[in-house]
């Protein structure tokens, strides 16, 4: 694993576990904060703590956050903060800047001045969490970023007869990239492969196709 350089801005309990977390996985963390208290909390906990106001591109600039793999802006309430922070680093030339957005709005902003990725922390796992208690036959999801996931669904008799025949593509447009069987798997199944009621389906596919396909279900 190559170790990573990672600039955490904000230090709030998601900035922090952010930070300790990446340390504690071996990579080198600057985590920042305005707030002294913050930043005294993560003093032993990561490679260097230092009181910062990221909202200053020259206090940016002097903790070289150009020279950062990654750049993680976790600053909580203050949308200005949050969005200074960010132009900042993005101006300083930072190749990879990950926010945290509160709401929507923050979100598009974010986004719209040059953040390569948003998220919504409460809001994202308040959505995986209702998925999970809605939909207890997926056995697992893997979120591949950009709306897109990788889902294990259960076929039911809403989904009996070959891959052809329900053409899942089409109609959902999702893919088929594995089908499982009493323990044996097929991967890349063909087109004439049989569907059967409690076969394993493991689909690719943007978020909302998925939805519609387990709304076919009826899960």
């Amino acid at each position: 694993m190559k170790t990573k350089q990672c600039l955490v801005i904000g230090l709030g309990r998601f900035g922090t576990a952010v930070a300790t977390t990446l340390y504690e996985m071996g990579h080198e963390v600057v985590a920042v904060d305005h707030h002294e208290e913050n930043v005294e909390r993560v003093m032993n906990l990561v490679t260097h703590a230092a009181i910062v106001d990221a909202s200053d591109e020259r206090a940016l600039r002097a903790i070289g956050a150009a020279d950062f793999d990654v750049v993680v802006v976790a600053i909580g309430t203050d949308v200005q903060a949050n969005i200074l922070a960010t132009m900042n680093a993005k101006s300083l030339g930072a190749p990879y800047v990950v926010c945290k957005a509160i709401d929507e709005m923050a979100r598009r902003v974010l986004e719209r001045i040059g953040a390569d990725l948003v998220i919504r922390p409460e809001h994202d796992m308040g959505v995986r969490l209702a998925r999970q208690i809605a939909t207890p036959n997926i056995v697992d999801t893997l979120d591949l970023g950009g709306d897109h996931a990788i889902v294990e669904i259960e076929a039911n008799e809403r989904l009996r007869g070959t891959l052809r025949d329900l053409n899942l593509t089409g109609r959902f447009n999702v893919q088929v990239i594995a089908v499982s069987r009493a323990g044996k798997v097929e991967v890349t199944p063909r087109a004439e492969h049989d569907v059967r009621p409690h076969d394993k389906l493991v689909v690719i596919g943007h978020s909302h196709s998925i939805d519609d396909l387990r709304r076919y279900l009826g899960e």
